[in-house]
């Protein structure tokens, strides 16, 4: 009885000394029986995983910073931020910014691959270079925290936006590596209490992270407000609004428009957990999953993935359970 109390105990404190996956702003693919996550991170974070919870690290995605990065943001350091992935074509396209912190000196560049998995001779990355860059003083935009979403039409379009002006939506050319010409642009998403104007301050409008969601006949918009990157000071949260066309107008569970700062909470922090948010979302096996960062309070508010199940309500909008974020626990294992 002794050596079976004695075994629990260490399998309850290797439990609690696990390594837990530490990312920002997570996204998701699956290819073949393995899933990667990639995150924001020098040359950009990926881990692979076979089950969803313990995660091998596969090393960055760029081994050096691409060739344009410094010509758009001219203080990059080699930390890539808040990609977005997706199989076209027969390939996987992985989208990324490139910016100077709270500057909109930024860049959004896409790099291009046969397989997700770094152990296949087919393994290797091809930068197709930038995609859409924002300019001080020159744009009310900022172009970081890409999202590509399809229209059910063979478009595909880029929602992106971090303050400034708030969120939005261009269409992409026919393989998905620059603007389609004729330009279209879309405004999305706004927290702006005056006039737009394009200024070198990112200003007081809390809005990033768009990532836009396909269920039924809507579209969802989800968004973080708040501040991220701040401890328990953080007050970034996920809000969500709807449309039933891709370019909006995106509005809340009380019909306000997301342009004039609506947004229904999806989740946000508590006791535990603060600055949850930058989310992506997927249907696997037929139900439906929120993947985020959230800063255990607990571990001195270091960001750790969650993957949460969404579930909807009768009139169509998502939910999570709150207590889901301490259900949900990663294992990092060890490197290859």
């Amino acid at each position: 009885m002794k050596s079976a109390i004695f075994a629990l105990g260490l399998a309850a404190l290797s439990a609690c000394s696990a390594k837990e996956v530490s990312v920002h702003d997570p996204v998701m693919a699956k290819e073949g029986d393995t899933w990667y996550v990639f995150s924001t991170g020098p040359g950009i974070t990926f881990y692979s995983s076979k089950n969803m919870k313990d995660w091998t690290p596969e090393g960055p995605v760029f081994k050096e910073q691409p060739v344009w990065a410094k010509r758009a943001a001219p203080t990059f350091d080699g930390h890539i931020w808040a990609p977005d992935v997706h199989f076209h074509n027969g390939k996987y396209y992985l989208y990324y910014s490139v910016s100077g912190f709270g500057k909109n000196t930024s860049g959004i560049g896409v790099t291009v691959n046969k397989t997700l998995n770094p152990r296949s001779p087919d393994y290797r990355w091809e930068d197709k270079g930038m995609v859409l860059q924002s300019v001080p003083l020159r744009d009310d935009w900022n172009a970081i925290d890409p999202n590509i979403v399809e229209d059910g039409k063979g478009g595909a379009w880029m929602a992106f936006g971090s303050f400034w002006s708030g969120l939005k939506l261009v269409r992409l050319n026919a393989d998905w590596t620059g603007v389609a010409e004729p330009q279209e642009w879309h405004a999305i998403a706004s927290r702006s209490r005056g006039p737009s104007v394009a200024d070198k301050s990112a200003g007081p409008d809390e809005i990033e992270a768009p990532f836009i969601f396909r269920k039924g006949e809507y579209y969802y918009l989800f968004a973080s407000f708040g501040l991220c990157c701040r401890k328990g000071d953080s007050t970034y949260h996920v809000v969500v609004g709807r449309s039933k066309d891709v370019t909006g107008p995106y509005v809340d569970k009380n019909g306000v428009d997301m342009m004039k700062g609506g947004g229904s909470t999806v989740i946000a922090g508590d006791k535990d957990w603060k600055g949850l948010g930058h989310n992506s979302a997927y249907t696997i096996d037929g139900k439906d999953f929120m993947v985020l960062h959230a800063y255990e309070t607990a571990d001195n508010y270091l960001q750790k993935l969650k993957i949460m199940e969404m579930k909807w309500d009768a009139s169509g909008w998502p939910s999570v359970d709150q207590a889901d974020l301490n259900r949900y626990r990663s294992t990092q294992l060890p490197t290859p």
